[in-house]
C-alpha cells in the first residue's frame, strides 16, 4: 500500500472514532494516540486493527464499515 493510501485510510479511521458514539472519550483519546504513532512510525496497516481490538472489539465493525476490512 503506498504511504499516500496509507495516510488516507488512518485519517478516515481518525475522523469515524472522533465521531463514534460506541467509544468512550478515554478509547477515542487513546486510539487517536496510537494512529498519530503510526502516522509518525509509519507502521504497516496490518497492525493496526490487531492493537485497536485490544482496546473495543467495535473496530473490527468500523473497519468493515470503512471498507478496511483486512
Amino acid at each position: 500500500m503506498s504511504a499516500h493510501k496509507h495516510k488516507e485510510h488512518l485519517e478516515r479511521i481518525k475522523d469515524a472514532v472522533v465521531n463514534s458514539k460506541e467509544l468512550s472519550e478515554e478509547q477515542k483519546s487513546e486510539t487517536i494516540k496510537r494512529i498519530e504513532e503510526w502516522v509518525t512510525e509509519d507502521k504497516a496497516f496490518g497492525t493496526l486493527l490487531e492493537e485497536l481490538l485490544e482496546l473495543s472489539e467495535y473496530f473490527e465493525v468500523l473497519f468493515a464499515e470503512l471498507g478496511l476490512s483486512k
